[in-house]
């Protein structure tokens, strides 16, 4: 969960780095190890105050027991999105992401990852990017397979605009 928190909103070549400066400070990188973690320090990092805050609140949730990832799999992708956006500092954008990348579930759409937008548009000949509410029309019949649909559109995007549209830095 930290590797997608570190990703949000970066470009991928940014949060590879900063993640690597993160896991080598912090070996093994735990809940606990985070929530000591001083707040300076992560900034020095290259992590923003918002991003500390919510890695510092999710592991406070791992910890006390609020956020268990491992019921997470066996629970509806909509009963387990629901309650990864419980937690401070996960949204939609990165509950998707990780039930789809970390959970490997099938059937996850994170409707407002751009490069997906930017590649549905491609593939499908439209004018403009379609927004989160029009691409959640077009996803609508590829259920329960909509994450297969979703890893398709990002391959398609790299293959056309030659950047990496996976929105995940590396995990550990």
């Amino acid at each position: 969960m930290a590797g997608i928190v570190v990703s949000q909103q970066l470009s991928t070549a940014s949060a590879s780095a900063i993640w690597g400066r993160l896991a080598a400070a912090y070996d093994p990188l735990t809940p606990q190890s985070l929530i000591k973690a001083r707040a300076d320090r992560l900034a020095r990092l290259g992590l923003s105050r918002p991003k500390i805050r919510a890695l510092k609140e999710i592991a406070r949730a791992l910890v006390n027991g609020a956020l268990d990832c491992e019921a997470l799999p066996d629970m509806p992708a909509d009963a387990a999105h629901q309650a990864l956006c419980a937690i401070h500092g996960i949204g939609p954008w990165t509950a998707d992401i990780y039930l789809l990348f970390c959970l490997g579930h099938p059937d996850v759409w994170p409707a407002g990852d751009l490069a997906l937008q930017e590649g549905a548009r491609l593939a499908f000949g439209l004018p403009e990017r379609p927004n989160a509410k029009e691409i959640n029309v077009l996803a609508e019949p590829w259920r329960p397979w909509r994450g297969v649909a979703a890893r398709l559109l990002w391959a398609y995007y790299r293959a056309i605009k030659q950047r990496d549209a996976i929105p995940v830095g590396p995990a550990k």
